[in-house]
């Protein structure tokens, strides 16, 4: 079986808006002076606690945590109240459901998020059914720690050849590469191309058509 792993923030789903609003509420409710636009955005994708010694790497463990839970008490707050949009890219829905109807792909989730994140997102769009194996940062270690894809292959079964990681980030990509499976970059997310490029990706793709072609030739079939 072929395995196609999405990442989900600024792959799947276009939360941008949303992740810097609830970065600025975590740095504010510390004090703290706001990191640059592309500092933030160059986080997205590790865990939470991860995320955050990354922005803050000379403070303490506990100051890192209580960022982290900041930053989560916000997200659910912007979320319930939707004062932020939260919505799939234009084709993402699509192509999940054509690579579900293949008899002969799964399709897991590499992410960040926690599983309740993920969960919402399965809830409010009518994924239930389409995602073989889950993988977050409440089960494995942060990217790029090949963890999550690694326990992804174990769950269905696939092998690394018939494997591909698909996401926004050098962490995806970095992740993709330490667990031996092909990586491709989507370039509509939240890091710039020149940076996937340096990561050394695959392949790096411009929409969700463009995806589902390069899925074929790295999985060198005509059915994608």
């Amino acid at each position: 079986m072929k395995l196609a792993l999405f990442d989900v923030d600024g792959t799947l789903m276009d939360s941008q808006a949303m992740i810097l609003a609830s970065l600025t509420a975590a740095f504010n409710s510390e004090g703290l002076p706001l990191p640059s636009r592309n500092e933030m955005l160059g986080i997205v994708g590790l865990s939470l606690v991860k995320a955050m010694a990354t922005l803050r790497p000379h403070d303490e463990a506990a100051r890192h945590e209580r960022l982290a839970e900041s930053y989560k008490q916000a997200f659910w707050s912007y979320r319930t109240d939707k004062s932020f949009p939260e919505i799939p890219f234009d084709g993402a829905l699509d192509l999940l459901r054509r690579l579900q109807a293949r008899d002969d792909v799964l399709i897991g989730i590499a992410t960040g998020k926690s599983q309740r994140g993920v969960r919402h997102i399965i809830d409010q769009f009518g994924l239930e059914g389409v995602f073989t194996t889950i993988q977050t940062s409440d089960d494995a270690p942060s990217k790029p720690h090949p963890g999550m894809i690694l326990q992804a292959m174990t769950e269905t079964g696939a092998r690394a050849e018939d494997t591909v990681m698909i996401g926004d980030a050098i962490f995806d990509i970095d992740m993709a590469h330490a667990a031996g499976v092909k990586a491709v970059a989507v370039g509509w997310g939240f890091q710039p191309a020149n940076v996937l490029a340096g990561a050394k990706p695959h392949a790096i793709v411009n929409d969700f058509n463009h995806l589902e072609e390069t899925l074929g030739v790295l999985w060198q079939d005509k059915a994608a």
